[in-house]
């Protein structure tokens, strides 16, 4: 996979924005537990967050320079689960593990792709995703680590 322009780039974040919003608002529909129901609404409203700041991004409502850089904990629970497939029913915890994978594949892609571009606008883009990706994958393993302290792990 290989980008050539500033727009290639945001338009592929654009989709993949599409894929996580659609991923959490499923999660949400199967979810019975109000707490998890609404947790997944949460996390499908950063991602529309992420959808129309990068569509900013393309109409110059947003601009690169006015987003605030920021260092991101990674405390990397993540990379101690295996890949799981969504199914219908999945308990809370599974879904979690799920989401929190995601987030760092879609990281750690947008990490990867930084590695094959020096163009400084490009880097930019893949630099605020990576910021936004993080968020999320903290947000989540937080939420991961929170859940398992009351069920007593």
């Amino acid at each position: 996979m290989s980008f050539q322009s500033f727009e290639e780039i945001v338009r592929y974040a654009i989709d993949k924005e599409e894929e996580a919003i659609a991923f959490y608002e499923d999660a949400s529909n199967q979810e019975s537990y109000s707490g998890a129901k609404k947790a997944f609404e949460d996390f499908a409203k950063e991602e529309r967050k992420h959808k129309a700041l990068l569509e900013g991004l393309l109409t110059g409502e947003t601009r690169l320079s006015d987003y605030k850089f920021e260092w991101i904990t990674d405390i990397k629970r993540s990379n101690y689960i295996e890949d799981m497939k969504y199914e219908k029913g999945m308990g809370y915890p599974d879904i979690l593990r799920l989401a929190m994978k995601r987030e760092e594949k879609a990281l750690q892609l947008y990490r990867d792709l930084s590695e094959k571009t020096d163009n400084a606008e490009l880097l930019k883009v893949l630099k605020l995703l990576r910021q936004e990706e993080a968020k999320h994958k903290l947000a989540l393993e937080t939420l991961y680590d929170d859940h398992m302290a009351e069920m007593g792990d």
